[in-house]
């Protein structure tokens, strides 16, 4: 999987949006942390449960294709970036149960109700972690 470099000085913006962006994403961590398949879901932009077509389904390719989102020891935001369409870009560390470093970069757009969505999640283990 890849990950867009965010410089860390960028941080674009706006301490509202960026606080109502992490707000998601910590509320779908919560979800993944107590099994509750259905708020996990309900944090996802609707082009997203549309793929999956339902929560079991959702968290199903979560905890198999990112174990280290679904359950973690260490999960701290890193920088942002506003972009151009308007969406955000949200980095976070995390540390696996086994305690290996990761990398990801949410992507959070607002949905027809101004409230913001997480629209994906890019996964890569950090620099100078064995593949």
């Amino acid at each position: 999987m890849t990950l867009l470099a965010i410089s860390p000085g960028v941080l674009a913006a706006g301490t509202d949006d960026r606080d109502a962006a992490r707000a998601v994403i910590l509320r779908q961590q919560d979800a993944f942390r107590h099994d509750d398949a259905a708020a996990a879901y309900a944090e996802a932009a609707p082009a997203i449960r549309s793929i999956f077509g339902s929560p079991e389904t959702f968290i199903g390719m979560v905890r198999q294709g990112y174990a280290p989102v679904y359950r973690n020891r260490r999960f701290e935001f890193g920088a942002d970036e506003e972009l151009p369409d308007g969406s955000l870009a949200q980095g976070v560390r995390i540390q696996d149960q086994d305690g290996t470093d990761w990398e990801a970069l949410y992507t959070l757009e607002r949905g027809a109700d101004g409230a913001w969505q997480i629209t994906g999640c890019r996964l890569r283990k950090a620099p100078g972690v064995g593949a």
